[in-house]
């Protein structure tokens, strides 16, 4: 009889304690840093931070932290909460980071819909957590990160007004018994939990595993996704609440890379000191900075040209603006698209080899799509009587997902179960084309399509058509009701400082690249377009207010 030829590999789960395992003792001599306004930068190594990060394991446990337990942040991005983001799933214990910026209604909801536990706030961002803390259910512990190294000025500018009798995060830290050793972790162990910041109902609970993560961060760091290494300068200043942001402070760590936290509400000034001080290789965040970022470089004269990298989320860019990195800033911007739900990263837009032979026009044409799908990822498009659509570049649907690092349910929300197939793919809400070569194009998401006359026009599109206009710093285009088309597009439109726009040059501009018929009804020019939490134009607050808007003004 033969030996049994399959099942003849180690049974080794995926945990996130490797990596840590791993950085701690390859790169005890890195350096992570945290920037603190009007102070030389908080520096210290990664072996200060294993160090620290077991302390924190054993004062979780001395808190009565328990396997399973939900133990939430809210906070700044700072090397104190990368130490929460390892010790507290490491411990067995979940990570939930919980959005500051959110309403207190949403955040008191989260909270207790989540079970937390064991809330970690910074000193300054204590007047948001004092406003629902008489709501939080299931809160028996709140522990204070008080000194300078987390401290600044709050979400609102509000000066910290803690109660003296809460724990301290650094005297806890001394008096803790550091933990020995991590406790065993199955691969399917929830780590770490985000809510959605949804526009429609309650915000849903995102779980993420082991096994989810680890293969993340391996997907993440391909030479063909992020290329991220040891070699590379990270400044993490997509918060920390989001997406786990974007999932980089896990991989960074599991190779060993120098991070530099942005601290207290980074501005573009910011960004554009720690770069050029720091030689940053890689820096992400939303279109909405880099465009403010871009102002400041063009007056000033920072050089950002040591960034090699800058993966753009959550909305798209326009081509105009990765052209203007590339020229003038030599920097280098990479569209990707992702989810909360998916960990988050979905696609990235990379040129693909024989593509560098192609004329620059052509190139610009295809980065400025969100891009191809990551190794993990399958996704396809399926229109709205659930037919999957060609890959030919003209067929619309909706993107629908499936992988090893993306949701198969939300958190205690049967409700939502509308949002999975039932062959098991994840209905993400946005609609795409994809071309031949596998290059997503997002439209829009479905909520913000356009339908006028039975024809669908894309925001997505038209926004960054006029975010290519020199006076233009700002787009974002609306549909608004229409007594005989049902729906027209309305442009809202930021002007450049400084300079003088009339709403008729939009228009003009717009005319040989759109469609009569896509052309908006309108343009409305304002001093800032509204931003959601995390920095992408919050579209809801825009309809309501032109909600009963007329071309006369009537």
């Amino acid at each position: 009889m033969a030996a049994p030829i399959h099942d003849l590999m180690m049974d080794y789960p995926l945990t996130l304690t490797q990596f840590f395992e791993r950085s701690r003792r390859l790169f005890a001599r890195k350096t992570l840093a945290t920037r603190r306004p009007g102070q030389p930068l908080f520096r210290y190594s990664y072996a200060d931070f294993a160090e620290r990060t077991f302390r924190l394991a054993g004062a979780l446990r001395e808190l009565g932290v328990q396997k399973g337990d939900r133990v939430a942040t809210l906070a700044w991005n700072s090397h104190r909460h990368l130490e929460l983001y390892w010790a507290i799933p490491l411990s067995g214990a979940v990570l939930h980071t919980l959005n500051f910026r959110l309403s207190a209604h949403d955040l008191a909801y989260i909270v207790n819909h989540a079970g937390d536990r064991v809330i970690f706030v910074d000193a300054s961002v204590w007047p948001v957590l004092a406003a629902i803390r008489d709501q939080l259910t299931t809160v028996r512990t709140i522990v204070v990160m008080r000194d300078a190294a987390g401290g600044g000025a709050g979400p609102a500018g509000a000066p910290a007004a803690v109660p003296p009798e809460l724990p301290d995060y650094e005297t806890l830290l001394a008096s803790a018994t550091p933990l020995a050793a991590w406790p065993p972790a199955a691969e399917t162990d929830a780590v770490a939990m985000c809510y959605t910041s949804g526009t429609t109902g309650h915000p849903k609970g995102v779980v993420y595993t082991h096994r989810a993560l680890y293969v993340h961060c391996l997907a993440q760091a391909m030479t063909d996704a992020m290329a991220l290494s040891e070699n590379d300068v990270i400044l993490h200043i997509v918060p920390m609440f989001h997406a786990n942001a974007w999932c980089v402070p896990f991989c960074g760590t599991m190779l060993g890379a120098t991070q530099i936290f942005g601290g207290p509400n980074p501005q573009p000034r910011d960004i554009c000191e720690l770069v050029q001080a720091e030689k940053v290789t890689f820096v992400g965040a939303v279109p909405t900075v880099w465009i403010a970022v871009k102002e400041l470089v063009e007056r000033e004269g920072y050089d950002i040209s040591s960034i090699r990298c800058i993966p753009i989320g959550g909305s798209a860019a326009p081509r105009s603006l990765l052209e203007h990195y590339d020229k003038q800033f030599g920097a280098s911007m990479m569209h990707a698209w992702g989810m909360t739900e998916m960990s988050p990263v979905g696609t990235l837009s990379r040129l693909k080899s024989y593509m560098r032979e192609w004329p620059e026009d052509r190139q610009y044409a295809v980065r400025a799509t969100q891009g191809y799908v990551s190794v993990g990822v399958d996704l396809r498009i399926v229109d709205d009587a659930g037919v999957e659509q060609p890959w030919d570049g003209q067929a619309m649907g909706e993107i629908q997902v499936r992988g090893p690092w993306i949701i198969r349910s939300y958190y205690d929300n049967p409700e939502s179960a509308d949002r999975f197939t039932a062959d098991g793919w994840f209905r993400t809400g946005d609609v795409a084309t994809v071309d031949a070569e596998g290059y997503v194009r997002i439209t829009d998401r479905t909520k913000d399509l356009i339908k006028s006359g039975g024809e669908w026009i894309s925001s997505i599109d038209v926004e960054t058509m006029i975010m290519g206009h020199p006076k233009v710093l700002e787009a974002a285009v609306i549909a608004v009701p229409h007594p005989k088309w049902v729906e027209r597009p309305l442009a809202c439109v930021v002007p450049r400082p400084g300079v003088t726009l009339e709403a008729g040059e939009i228009v003009d501009y717009l005319r040989p690249r759109l469609a009569r018929w896509a052309l908006p009804d309108g343009v409305v020019l304002l001093e800032a377009v509204p931003k959601t939490s995390v920095g992408k134009f919050d579209k809801k607050v825009l309809r309501e207010r032109f909600r009963d808007w007329t071309p006369d003004g009537a």
